[in-house]
């Protein structure tokens, strides 16, 4: 590290955030572009996307917009290449979006599935791939999945969306092994519940929220910001020897195994 550099500075860094327009990747694109990157939002919601990096500019921060569906693998190649070129690198990409059907698996339709992991997974590896092509030519980069508390844990109605989290983890550690020798970073966070539109309908229903909050040791939900730490430590040079690791920021979810309390404790 260079002397007068800030550990977890991301200054001189270049980084596109897929999922800007709202939530956990607003929240990061917001942390990255504050920590001194130059961030590019990106989001299906192009219009979305171009809000959050208006907000950014308003605090005098580096930022652009432009729309990106995911599952389009032509179009998220096009896109690194693009950004790529136009700074001659690209150190960082995180990656959030995802979409939950929570049904019975029996219920499942083959469309469900398809749309469940087409997004999920599928998305999360047109990005891996399409990120790694231009940082393996300058020899370095960061890359961040989102996994999930459910690829480790489940509960009835989250069988596609846990199968897709576990991919991500399995996607990330083996891109780290493969990309290492470039200089490339792979990682994952696997976030607990947070209050984002994607849980919105379980926030709606007093009961299951308090049932979620209960089940952390913190005794509530995480806010999209508590996710920035985290994104900004992995992306930044303060994790310059981590890589094919998962970064679980749960609130203690799967650390807890039940919570009967012994006599005497």
């Amino acid at each position: 590290m260079k002397r007068g550099m800030r550990m977890f500075g991301l200054e001189g860094k270049v980084a596109a955030v897929v999922g800007a327009a709202s939530g956990i990747g607003e929240a990061v694109a917001m942390g990255c572009a504050r920590h001194g990157a130059v961030v590019h939002c990106l989001d299906i919601n192009g219009e979305g996307a171009a809000k959050v990096a208006d907000t950014a500019r308003q605090e005098g921060l580096t930022t652009n917009a432009s729309a990106l569906d995911i599952t389009d693998a032509e179009a998220v190649d096009a896109t690194f290449n693009r950004i790529a070129e136009e700074h001659n690198h690209l150190d960082i990409v995180i990656c959030t979006p995802s979409i939950n059907v929570r049904k019975p698996l029996l219920d499942y339709t083959s469309e469900e599935f398809d749309a469940v992991i087409g997004l999920n997974l599928k998305g999360s590896f047109n990005v891996l791939r399409a990120a790694a092509k231009p940082m393996t030519v300058h020899g370095a980069g960061s890359i961040i999945l989102f996994s999930s508390i459910r690829s480790q844990v489940v509960e009835p109605g989250q069988s596609v969306y846990a199968a897709s989290k576990a991919g991500i983890v399995q996607l990330a550690r083996a891109a780290a092994t493969e990309l290492g020798p470039s200089g490339i970073r792979v990682n994952a966070i696997a976030p607990g519940i947070v209050e984002t539109p994607l849980t919105a309908p379980i926030k709606a229903n007093n009961d299951w929220y308090a049932a979620y909050a209960s089940k952390s040791v913190l005794h509530r939900w995480a806010l999209p910001n508590e996710m920035v730490g985290p994104s900004i430590f992995l992306a930044s040079d303060a994790a310059s020897y981590v890589t094919g690791t998962v970064l679980f920021v749960d609130g203690g979810w799967t650390a807890a195994d039940g919570r009967f309390t012994p006599p005497g404790m």
